[in-house]
């Protein structure tokens, strides 16, 4: 038989569903996680002047303008630093760190976190964006995308890429999804470099560990911080020796 997948938006700090769609009630679109659940006020800020966004189709960055059920009230022990890390950046706001658009239906499409958008040619890009259009290649698994030095860029596109159980990696395949993605996004998404990754660096609850991904990406692979929080270790071991940045 056949499970539906139904995209929505949640942190461990809103103590549940943020945006979702209702059964029966709310169409459904891959990737959107559509409407707000009830008693959840979104709004979409500009990121840079802090002003909201009112047209119905646009983009910025997801901020909540009131309490919600559920909602974390503090840290145990450093309300100062809760208040620091949802409360300063838009006051007024809990600022969710993360981008958002919201497209002509008023549907909402989570873009990734504001700290993992890459800037390629002058270009703002959220990672997620070209994740998703990775994964939506019958081929790919999985995938996750930072950002590295480039030369002439600023910024290149690096994917992290694992692929269906049976297929075999091939530099045809690597072409064909730097083609994929550009006929998905456009040009400026096209990945610079893709490293197959036979598993990506995970926590024992299963969030990929960004941080370590962009240090060997950026070829400093010595100092990656702490990793006693990595459900397989091996997995860094393995990424680290088929990098595809040298330089």
């Amino acid at each position: 038989g056949k499970c539906p997948i139904v995209d929505t938006f949640w942190q461990t700090e809103t103590g549940g569903h943020m945006l979702t769609p209702l059964p029966g009630a709310i169409a459904t679109k891959p990737g959107s996680a559509t409407k707000p659940f009830f008693g959840v006020k979104p709004i979409i800020l500009d990121p840079a002047t802090a002003e909201v966004k009112t047209d119905i189709e646009t983009d910025g960055v997801l901020c909540i303008t009131d309490s919600w059920p559920g909602q974390m009230r503090t840290l145990w022990g450093d309300h100062e630093r809760f208040e620091e890390a949802y409360f300063t950046q838009y006051k007024g706001y809990y600022f969710t760190g993360d981008g958002c658009r919201r497209d002509a239906d008023g549907d909402y499409w989570i873009t990734g976190r504001v700290d993992d958008v890459i800037n390629v040619s002058g270009h703002r890009m959220g990672t997620a964006e070209v994740e998703s259009a990775l994964v939506a290649h019958e081929k790919v698994a999985e995938a996750a995308v930072v950002g590295y030095p480039h030369p002439v860029k600023g910024q290149g596109i690096y994917a992290y890429v694992t692929l269906m159980n049976g297929i075999e990696p091939s530099e045809d395949l690597r072409k064909e999804l730097v083609k994929w993605v550009r006929t998905e996004i456009g040009p400026i998404a096209s990945p610079d470099l893709i490293q197959w990754a036979p598993g990506l660096p995970k926590t024992r609850s299963g969030k990929i560990m960004r941080r370590i991904l962009r240090k060997i990406a950026e070829n400093d692979f010595g100092a990656l911080g702490d990793t006693s929080t990595l459900a397989d270790p091996s997995v860094v071991d393995e990424l680290i020796e088929n990098r595809m940045n040298r330089g």
